[in-house]
C-alpha cells in the first residue's frame, strides 16, 4: 500500500474518533467553546488537510490507484456528514443541511457509476463541486468554534467575536448549500444525457 492510500485510511480512522468524543462529556472550555468541540475541530482540520495531502502525493509520485480512487471520496463524504450530524445533535446546525448533502451524494454516486459503466469515463468535479468542498470544510471548522446555532445573527443580538463567528459560519455553510444544490443539478443534467442515449 502506497503512502497516499495510507494517509487516506488515516483520515477514515479519524472519523470514528471524532464521532465518539461527544460521548465522553469532556469538562472545561476554551474561550467559552466546550473542550470536546475544540478537540473535534482540531481533528477535523487535520483530517481536512490530509485530503489535500494524499491527492498531492498520489499525483506527484504517480501513485494513483483504484483503491485510492475508491477510498478518497468515501473518506471525504463520511468526514463531512459525521461532522454535520454532530453539530445537528448539538443544536448548532439544522437537519436540512446534511439532508441536502446526503441527497446530493446519492445522486452524484449513482451518476458516476452509470457514467463509468456506459461511457467508461470518470467524472471530474465541477466548479460548483469545488466551491462546495471548500466552503463546507471552512464553514464546519468555524462552526465547531461557534457556540451559537446556524443563522443566529438573524434571530439573536450578537456582538463582537460572537457575531463574526456566526456570520462566517452562516455565510460559508449557506454558500456550501447553494453550491451543493447546483452541483447536484449539474449531475442530474448529465444523467439526462446518459438516459437519452438509451432511446
Amino acid at each position: 500500500m502506497n503512502l497516499a492510500n495510507k494517509i487516506t485510511i488515516f483520515r477514515i480512522i479519524l472519523v470514528p474518533i471524532i464521532l465518539i468524543i461527544p460521548f465522553f462529556n469532556i469538562p472545561g472550555d476554551v474561550c467559552g467553546v466546550p473542550l470536546s468541540f475544540v478537540i473535534i475541530d482540531v481533528i477535523f482540520v487535520i483530517a481536512s488537510l490530509t485530503d489535500k495531502l494524499d491527492g498531492y502525493i498520489a499525483r506527484s509520485r504517480n501513485q494513483i490507484t483504484n483503491l485510492g480512487k475508491f477510498l478518497d471520496p468515501i473518506a471525504d463524504k463520511i468526514l463531512v456528514i459525521v461532522a454535520m450530524l454532530i453539530l445537528v445533535e448539538a443544536g448548532r446546525l439544522p437537519a436540512w443541511i446534511p439532508a441536502i448533502v446526503v441527497i446530493r451524494e446519492f445522486i452524484v454516486s449513482g451518476y458516476r457509476l452509470i457514467a463509468v459503466e456506459k461511457q467508461g469515463k470518470v467524472i471530474a468535479a465541477s466548479v460548483w463541486g469545488k466551491i462546495k468542498t471548500c466552503t463546507q470544510m471552512l464553514g464546519l471548522t468555524i462552526a465547531f468554534l461557534d457556540v451559537h446555532s446556524f443563522g443566529a445573527i438573524f434571530t439573536e443580538s450578537l456582538t463582537g467575536g460572537a457575531y463574526v463567528l456566526n456570520l462566517a459560519t452562516t455565510l460559508l455553510l449557506g454558500i456550501s448549500v447553494i453550491a451543493t444544490i447546483f452541483s447536484g443539478i449539474d449531475y442530474l443534467k448529465g444523467c439526462k444525457e446518459i438516459f437519452k442515449e438509451e432511446k
